[in-house]
């Protein structure tokens, strides 16, 4: 079997378990075809009050390591905004030791900057291949253009790139990938928890009346998902509706600017924010709920949908990114992105609908098994392609990566 690194910053954490599910479940399916080695680096900021983050990153513990897969995690020094640009060159020189060690035939990085950044840079100095995989704001959001050069020669410089979806895979062209060696691989979804199940059965676990209507979102509690435009749609719903409700499962920057809202709009019974929630309960919303809300400005591949699709759930979602992708007229509706209005009149029209639960669940029929798959057969090509002569010599970068010099 092929020894893979699989550098990203999106793992589950001790006190974040389900951060990053989307990579770590094709990591956990990727395992039968591959000796796969994880290496999660994480931007440790200054406690200074001049840089302090209003919401740092959880804790980490060097030591853990989630269910079932062998994960490494370590910390390179960043300042907010200051340090960004250059945040691919110090993550790469954290990253060395690591990969100079465990000689990997192929670094696989889910993030393009600056995590994937640096291991493409490490991978060229191992002279061994590297692929490099988008999900969505890291190519969407570029802050600056000494991010975006880094961006671009990440893109060039991998033997392949990967994206969530294909709105995503033109736009990494756009920055410089080669169009032959850039494929979509759409996420999936566990379905033996999130499947079809019983709508009353649901109800009645979670304590919800028959005749309640109800609106649910999950998702981070962040600006770019929308959620101030749903709670503005939503307020405008609810004159003649005594029975509607909004549920929004999830944690963020934003919840104290939405609890101000549901005090400031006396809407305190209408919506509920219920934190972060198991994959089991959130299963049992989506099966519960009348509609699924995705309101965000920009996305790649939100497995939600996905899961909420799994489920029967039909969905209003914004006409961003890769949503089109996994939406049909059968199972949701799309509106304009920034426009409280818009929504309302969506979710409306959906509430009207009847909708055959039962067929959405059956639309698309994709788990962790067909992402796993899919992956390995792009790593089969890189791998097949490399040429192996070109090896660094094993006694090559010994010690700490004192020999990786970057740019």
């Amino acid at each position: 079997m092929p020894i893979i690194a699989v550098v990203t910053p999106l793992f589950p954490l001790p006190d974040e378990p389900y951060r990053g599910q989307p990579i770590y479940q094709t990591v956990r399916a990727f395992q039968r075809y591959a000796d796969v080695r994880v290496f999660c680096p994480i931007a440790e900021y200054p406690s200074w009050p001049a840089f302090a983050r209003p919401h740092p990153p959880a804790r980490y513990d060097l030591n853990y390591s989630p269910p079932d897969v062998p994960a490494t995690y370590f910390s390179y020094s960043a300042l907010p905004l200051v340090t960004r640009p250059w945040n691919g060159e110090i993550c790469a020189r954290a990253l060395a030791p690591y990969l100079e060690k465990l000689r990997p035939d192929l670094v696989l990085n889910f993030w393009v900057y600056p995590e994937g950044y640096a291991g493409v840079k490490v991978a060229q100095f191992l002279r061994i291949p590297s692929i490099v995989s988008a999900r969505g704001s890291d190519l969407r959001r570029i802050e600056d253009p000494l991010t975006r050069r880094r961006i671009s020669y990440a893109l060039r410089k991998a033997s392949y790139v990967l994206t969530v979806s294909d709105d995503l895979r033109r736009r990494a062209i756009e920055l410089g990938a080669t169009p032959e060696r850039t494929a979509a691989i759409l996420n999936g979804c566990d379905p033996y928890t999130f499947r079809f199940r019983g709508r009353e059965a649901a109800r009645s676990r979670l304590e919800i009346a028959e005749d309640e209507q109800i609106l649910l979102y999950v998702g981070r509690l962040a600006g770019p998902k929308g959620l101030l435009d749903l709670f503005e749609a939503f307020s405008a719903l609810i004159e003649g509706r005594p029975k509607l409700r909004l549920v929004s499962v999830g944690t963020g920057p934003l919840e104290r600017a939405l609890e101000s809202f549901i005090d400031g709009h006396r809407l305190r019974d209408r919506i509920l924010l219920t934190g972060d929630r198991a994959p089991q309960e959130i299963a049992e919303w989506m099966a519960a709920a009348d509609l699924f809300c995705l309101p965000s400005h920009s996305e790649g591949c939100p497995n939600v949908l996905i899961e909420a699709g799994s489920c029967g759930c039909p969905a209003v979602a914004t006409d961003v990114g890769g949503i089109p992708e996994l939406l049909t007229r059968d199972s949701g509706i799309l509106v304009p992105a920034r426009d409280a209005s818009s929504l309302a009149a969506g979710l409306r029209n959906g509430l009207s609908r009847t909708w055959d639960r039962a067929a959405i669940s059956r639309l698309r029929v994709r788990t962790w098994d067909h992402v796993a798959r899919e992956t390995h057969a792009i790593c089969e090509e890189v791998l097949q392609r490399a040429a192996r002569p070109n090896r660094v010599p094993a006694e090559m970068g010994k010690g700490r990566g004192g020999n990786f010099c970057g740019v």
